[in-house]
């Protein structure tokens, strides 16, 4: 085989690690410690514990996430909203703030979520994907 090929079989691809919220760098830990809908609370990780990256990278850092979880937020209250009056045809504003209320209910995990994934893999700085990360780590110790 062509080195080119063994190195992209190597790699991780963006787009499934991106959906199951695994590290930006290697693609490969968890960066929460359960599922997105649950009885319980969500639950992020302090560190990967396949790399050793270290998720909220200063104190606070995740307010960003909250500016960006509200846009998530007001995007799915505008398509509710138009589907319904598409939908519906109805100009009952009990019937909108009913509807909107509980698909933003719904969606809240999920916002939380995904506004955290999308920093920390687009809107940090530095913060890239490293195909070496990715390899297993003999012994199951963490990487530097």
């Amino acid at each position: 085989m062509e080195k080119s090929t063994i190195e992209a079989e190597k790699k991780y691809p963006l787009w499934p690690a991106f959906i199951h919220s695994k590290c930006p760098r290697c693609r490969r830990g968890p960066m929460f410690g359960n599922k997105m809908y649950g009885f319980h609370g969500q639950t992020m990780l302090k560190t990967c514990n396949h790399c050793g990256l270290t998720y909220e990278i200063e104190t606070g850092y995740f307010y960003v996430a909250m500016l960006l979880s509200y846009a998530m937020n007001v995007a799915e209250m505008a398509t509710v909203a138009v589907a319904l009056s598409v939908l519906s045809g109805s100009n009952n504003p009990w019937l909108y703030c009913g509807v909107i209320l509980l698909f933003a209910f719904i969606l809240s995990p999920f916002n939380f979520r995904y506004s955290r994934v999308i920093l920390l893999y687009w809107l940090t700085p530095g913060l890239h994907y490293h195909p070496e990360l990715s390899e297993d780590n003999p012994e199951g110790q963490q990487a530097q």
